[in-house]
């Protein structure tokens, strides 16, 4: 069985957060590395395995890039590799989730900022530049049984440390090795490094994942009511007209605006279909259940002003029936804003029959009668 240390190399991904922590500034930096049975390099990665080491990640250094001496890769542990590659940076917040390990770096801002390496860390997310990292696994590679695609077996797996990557490429030769010195109780050993990248349908699954993790914990801090306005105004436009009929601050919904709504989740729903079809279901159920809130109250907004209107044109119906203005056939044609407009005159008693065929009697306000000789 050999022993080797494997360097492995994915995009960070989600959204940066700006935070504070123990009363200091600090950046997080969301990452992600270890997918549940992965092959690299003709190795693979049992999720078993996985499921039993991904927690020695935690609160493991970030350094800037990975320490070596001489050429020689070390542990960032080491305190030659602290000395040389920490920029005030570690990873915790590990947890293992839809079969891949997901960590947060956190980037002390003040201590960052005292050393030439963390300032280009913090001058890179403040451009929005990428971020990359790599992590550092030791791990003791088992001959595979004939008949696999793959030649080992990674076991007994033990993270070292995860780093962020500025302007490095990739891993030279992914089958390179180079000896790495580790100090080891005084003893000094020479064990191989194996430079490995994710293939990019898996930095695609870790984005989209990620992205909807951040969205979730976004939802979770937004009150209700914040994430109903905000999904209103994109859906209805920030500059609607008040109704002319409504002095109130209630929104109106109409039919045609529920249908966009409806038109909108099948766009995002469609946009997911190249996703693999276990996170497709993951996605639907987070969009279902973040817009239902909001399609709930859209209908029922809409229903209630439906109602509203119908009571409103069976009022002022029975108002011009009454005064004779206009017959119940006739009534049901004419639009409710006109309703108004008869409606008012009959009460201020200045009606205008349809035809001129009537005239108001002043004697009794929205009554009307045939005019002399006719």
């Amino acid at each position: 069985m050999k022993h080797v240390l494997v360097h492995v190399r994915c995009n960070a991904a989600g959204a940066i957060r700006r935070e504070k922590l123990n009363g200091r500034d600090v950046v997080i930096v969301p990452s992600a590395t270890m997918p549940d049975d992965v092959v690299m390099n003709g190795i693979k990665y049992p999720a078993d395995e996985i499921a039993k080491s991904f927690k020695t990640l935690e609160r493991t250094p970030a350094p800037l890039g990975h320490p070596n001496v001489n050429g020689r890769f070390i542990s960032a542990t080491d305190p030659e590799g602290l000395n040389q590659s920490f920029i005030g940076a570690y990873n915790t917040n590990v947890r293992r989730e839809n079969g891949r390990v997901f960590l947060d770096k956190v980037i002390d801002v003040a201590r960052a900022q005292e050393s030439a390496g963390g300032r280009a860390v913090l001058g890179a997310i403040d451009k929005g530049e990428p971020v990359h990292t790599s992590t550092g696994v030791f791990a003791n590679l088992e001959a595979a049984p004939a008949g696999n695609a793959y030649r080992f077996v990674a076991r007994d797996l033990n993270f070292d440390h995860d780093a962020i990557l500025l302007h490095e490429p990739g891993a030279a030769t992914p089958d390179q090795g180079v000896g790495m010195m580790v100090n080891a109780q005084g003893q000094t050993e020479d064990v191989e490094v194996i430079n490995s990248v994710l293939a990019e349908g898996e930095r695609d699954l870790e984005l989209a994942v990620l992205a909807v993790a951040s969205a979730l914990e976004k939802r979770e801090r937004t009150p209700l009511s914040e994430r109903f306005k905000a999904a209103a105004k994109a859906l209805l436009g920030a500059e609607r007209e008040t109704p002319v009929t409504e002095k109130e601050d209630e929104m109106t919904v109409s039919k045609e605006q529920v249908d966009a709504l409806s038109a909108e989740v099948k766009t995002l729903s469609d946009s997911v279909g190249k996703i693999p079809e276990n996170i497709t279901k993951a996605l639907g159920d987070v969009l279902a259940n973040a817009l239902k809130p909001l399609t709930d109250q859209l209908a029922a907004n809409a229903a209630e002003q439906k109602a509203k209107d119908e009571a409103e044109r069976k009022e002022l119906t029975d108002k011009v029936l009454k005064a004779n203005v206009l017959d119940e056939a006739a009534a049901a044609l004419v639009p409710l804003p006109a309703l108004r407009t008869l409606a008012a005159n009959i009460k201020s008693g200045v009606a205008a029959p349809l035809g001129g065929g009537f005239q108001a009697n002043s004697d009794e306000a929205g009554a009307f009668q045939l005019p002399k000789g006719e």
